[in-house]
């Protein structure tokens, strides 16, 4: 059910139940970030793992403060430029945060979404919101109302209207050890502008300890059609047996002979519409019964790297 009634959406989360919400990234699976009954109804609705943890969202610095006692100096000048925005901060538990939240680890990941029902409905609740994307785990993440209905509505999952998402692609997700900034997640909050902030900063490409944020998974973000990503788009077409494909790319598309009939689009050379439109184009691109997807990698920085992120996590790996 899609709606734009914030009492109907507040009148629920009370009650312990889970709703679909807007955010600036993508839209969320939302429930009570203290209650152990919404928080279980959240990981069986997505079929998520119970070893990969949840963010929790906040509509202002005092619930900051009541789900973290420790809050690192780099942790407060990121987040003085970024909240309400997208980026998620990875800090030490306090008592109230349950083990469910946070897959038994010492750390929870917090972020203030910068969008403004999202906003209004924090506000409007005693309590933070724990809210991973709205979609079956490992499936390509909503960027819209009609996405979140389209996977929870035959389950009468109630799903509070925002509009389209503006920024398209999941949260920034930063931790710190000692003075070290370490990303998590590449995010909507490119590297660069991170180190603009604190200097220097770390990708964590491997952890040992396994998953220790959300979207650290290795397949991820998938839509049901086969996705092939590819360095070379001009050579991978030659190797297709099949003209039943979509072939997206960057910038300009390379001479290709025998499918004219395909599906072909570009971004134009433009990361950030890259980044606001690519969940929303796969999602319609699932639904054309297409033998595959084709995708270039886009140029490695900036956003690009953030998107060649995703895709990766979402390729088939033959």
């Amino acid at each position: 059910m899609i709606s734009k009634s914030l009492d109907k959406a507040i009148e629920l989360l009370k009650n312990e139940e889970v709703i679909g919400m807007p955010t600036e990234t993508v839209y969320g699976l939302a429930g009570n970030a203290y209650s152990e009954r919404a928080i279980q109804s959240i990981f069986q609705l997505k079929k998520r793992p119970y070893t990969n943890p949840l963010i929790v969202h906040i509509g202002n610095i005092k619930q900051l403060k009541e789900l973290s006692d420790e809050i690192p100096q780099k942790a407060e000048m990121l987040a003085a430029k970024f909240w309400p925005g997208p980026l998620t901060i990875l800090l030490k538990k306090s008592t109230k945060v349950g083990a469910l939240v946070t897959a038994g680890q010492e750390t929870v990941a917090i972020r203030m979404p910068n969008h403004p029902l999202a906003l209004d409905l924090l506000n409007q609740l005693e309590f933070p919101l724990v809210a991973p994307s709205a979609n079956p785990y490992q499936s390509i993440s909503p960027t819209s109302a009609k996405h979140v209905d389209r996977y929870f509505g035959n389950q009468a999952v109630f799903t509070l209207d925002g509009g389209e998402s503006t920024n398209g692609l999941e949260s920034t997700i930063v931790g710190f050890e000692e003075e070290e900034v370490i990303v998590y997640r590449l995010g909507a909050i490119p590297l660069e502008e991170l180190e603009r902030i604190v200097g220097r900063v770390r990708l964590n490409e491997v952890n040992q300890n396994g998953i220790v944020s959300p979207g650290m998974a290795p397949k991820h973000y998938a839509p049901k059609t086969p996705l092939i990503f590819t360095d070379s788009l001009s050579k991978r077409i030659q190797q297709l047996d099949t003209n039943n494909v979509a072939i997206i790319c960057f910038d300009k598309l390379p001479k290709v002979n025998n499918f004219e009939d395909s599906i072909i689009y570009s971004f134009q050379g433009h990361l950030g519409n890259a980044a606001k439109r690519l969940y929303g184009l796969l999602h319609e691109l699932d639904d054309r019964n297409l033998d595959c997807i084709l995708i270039e990698k886009f140029p490695n920085h900036g956003l690009g790297r953030t998107i060649n992120d995703r895709l990766k996590r979402a390729a088939v790996t033959n």
